[in-house]
């Protein structure tokens, strides 16, 4: 199922990779949407993508540096990556220094933005539906609800998990794709690969290797039958 979902997890999860200079362009707009509700940053990433992507995707198909850097601009800001990345070490953050999961989390971010970048290159406008929200905020827990439609005219479920940080901004820190957490389902891999060769190890290959360092990942898991 995954394959299918390229634009969906493209959108979702390949927004996150920590780059000073796409940072020191997005931070005046974190600032600006400081007062922005879970609902109003995801159609304002939805605006983003249709006028900075679908627009300008010829410019984009052969220049994956300045997609990654428009697709950090747009996203980075709205998500929480040190605290996605604690949880998807898991119990791993436990015993890992601090250092180590600053060095995973830009490792594994980076591995993950370059992998699915190019899948935004199929999105076009409309692609995304921001469903109405129900429910009562919850600073430690709200959900933005949305639906992606695919090329082949099907329609995914995409849930952005928010909680609100210290300092009062809404940020997204799980994406729940047709009912599947990208936090646990990466997670579970994380830990395997951890076992098997240890947390600098992990974090030397995706910092080299990049995304190739992630689908080995994958497929190592699948051989041993995770789903």
């Amino acid at each position: 199922m995954l394959r299918h979902l390229a634009i969906a997890t493209a959108i979702a999860l390949g927004s996150v990779v920590i780059a000073a200079p796409a940072f020191a362009q997005a931070s005046s707009s974190a600032q600006a949407s400081n007062a922005a509700t879970p609902q109003d940053v995801v159609a304002q990433i939805t605006h983003d993508l249709d006028t900075q992507i679908a627009d300008h995707k010829a410019e984009l198909q052969n220049n994956k540096p300045k997609l990654v850097a428009l697709i950090n601009q747009i996203f980075l800001p709205h998500f929480d990556t040190d605290w996605a990345s604690i949880l998807v070490l898991g119990m791993n953050a436990r015993t890992a220094s601090p250092e180590q999961r600053s060095r995973f989390a830009k490792a594994f971010y980076n591995s993950l933005t370059n992998r699915y970048a190019e899948g935004l290159l199929s999105y076009t406008k409309g692609t995304v539906k921001v469903l109405p929200f129900t429910g009562d905020l919850n600073d430690k827990y709200t959900v933005v609800r949305t639906q992606v439609s695919t090329s082949d005219n099907k329609t995914i479920s995409v849930n952005y998990v928010f909680h609100k940080t210290g300092d009062g901004q809404w940020k997204a820190y799980d994406v729940i794709i047709e009912g599947i957490s990208y936090i646990t389902n990466y997670r579970n891999q994380v830990d395997a690969q951890i076992k098997k060769e240890g947390l600098d190890k992990l974090t030397q290959d995706l910092e080299t290797q990049g995304d190739q360092a992630l689908k080995a990942m994958e497929q190592d898991n699948k051989a041993n039958g995770a789903k």
